[in-house]
């Protein structure tokens, strides 16, 4: 079995145009089927369109890159919303790299550091039916809130 080197860094400028690709391949295989063409187009130019990406580099939203051999495989942002309340904006990793460990790095370390600032609680919001995250975050302890039907979980050191 081939194994891959995964590193997860801070994302940074310069990761702008792979977070911006990823992130809209990856938010429309999460919503194929639910909305028209033109919805998604609008929703991607809005909000994975390069300045807007890279504002959020910038501003701390994307927090994490995971790379593999020099090249962006995946991001996640987020941020403490509250004292102790760690929320997941966005996370989504490349098709070609998925089921390698990245995502469990991603959210490991994202996780970790909003620890590290206080949060006890996670949050995520997660599209109705979304195959490919909902596995993910309930393998991870994530349960759905009754009242706002996002994803949640505790926080442990």
């Amino acid at each position: 079995m081939l194994t891959i080197n995964i590193s997860i860094i801070k994302a940074a400028p310069e990761h702008t145009e792979e977070i911006s690709r990823i992130c809209s391949i990856g938010w429309r295989q999460t919503v194929k089927g639910k909305y028209s063409e033109d919805y998604q187009n609008k929703n991607v130019e809005y909000w994975y369109n390069h300045k807007r990406v890279q504002e959020d580099i910038v501003k701390g939203i994307y927090t994490h890159v995971a790379m593999v051999d020099q090249k962006v495989a995946g991001t996640i942002g987020g941020v403490v919303s509250e004292p102790n309340i760690s929320e997941i904006y966005v996370f989504y990793v490349d098709e070609m790299y998925r089921y390698k460990g990245i995502g469990r790095k991603l959210l490991d370390a994202f996780t970790k550091e909003h620890i590290k600032n206080g949060a006890t609680e996670q949050y995520v919001s997660v599209e109705e039916e979304n195959e490919l995250g909902l596995p993910f975050y309930k393998s991870r302890g994530f349960q759905q809130n009754i009242q706002d039907k996002r994803y949640w979980r505790q926080l442990t050191n």
